[in-house]
């Protein structure tokens, strides 16, 4: 059974202030909890009885400073989801590794004001299965944190590292002559330009694109082109998905890059 202020607790953490206050985030679901235990321990466990009895699942709670079990209506209260998935984690917000530098890095995704959660989750995704482990966000971009996000990564989370910076100063900083991408309609076309192993590539918000602060840092303006050329059609594409052609096309120009 769960108690009626460890439910209050956990729904204060879909507030981006509390969850910075506390440091604490929420994953739900067999498949996002399953990834994150492998990186860090849980400090609570909320599950079904069904759950548990699955697997190691069990064994693998016990990693959690709490662990509470539930029924199916008890953990509707305290889920995000429309449709709850057995198991909620609230888990510690990873630091970042201020020890990396940029060459361990190789690619890197910057995300210039991308709001959609369900965009940025898939981002997350699509950045953990093109090897790229780092991601830099504008402050205008959304909570990385946010229950909607984790859930859209579906475990990705788990493999990549989200910083939360100013953009602009963090770009203007980079080594003169350091490669930045940049998806631009003005740009050429992606597949008649030379990529490299290292970079940023630059990703921007769902209606206005690149801003106009960051624009000027871009060395490499890349274009994905329409087929055919010529022809009317959509006037953009969806981020997430200008997302994965882009890196599709750096990771095949490099197949045996780590």
């Amino acid at each position: 059974m769960i108690s009626k202020n460890k439910i209050k607790y956990i729904a204060a953490l879909g507030h981006k202030k509390h969850r910075q206050e506390e440091g604490l985030f929420v994953g739900e679901g067999p498949k996002v909890v399953a990834d994150l235990l492998q990186v860090m321990k849980p400090r609570l466990i909320v599950a079904t009885q069904q759950w548990l009895d699955e697997g190691g699942n069990a064994q693998a709670a016990t990693a959690a400073a709490e662990v509470i079990t539930v029924t199916d209506d008890e953990l509707r209260k305290v889920s995000f989801l429309q449709h709850p998935q057995q198991v909620l984690g609230v888990f510690p917000m990873p630091k970042a590794n201020d020890q990396e530098s940029l060459d361990d890095m190789g690619l890197v995704l910057a995300l210039d004001g991308v709001q959609d959660p369900g965009n940025l989750g898939t981002i997350i995704r699509i950045a953990d299965w093109f090897g790229i482990t780092n991601i830099f966000c504008s402050a205008e971009t959304a909570d990385p944190w946010n229950p909607k996000v984790v859930q859209a990564t579906m475990g990705s989370i788990a493999r990549v590292r989200l910083h939360t910076i100013d953009l602009p100063q963090w770009m203007g900083s980079l080594p003169s002559g350091y490669p930045v991408y940049g998806t631009l309609l003005e740009g050429s076309s992606i597949y008649e330009q030379e990529l490299s192993a290292k970079g940023v590539i630059v990703m921007g918000n769902e209606g206005n694109g690149i801003s106009p602060a960051i624009r000027q840092l871009i060395t490499h303006k890349l274009l994905i082109p329409n087929y055919p050329e010529g022809r009317q059609t959509a006037d953009s594409l969806n981020v997430a998905i200008a997302t994965a052609i882009t890196c599709a096309e750096f990771r095949r120009r490099m197949p045996t890059h780590p």
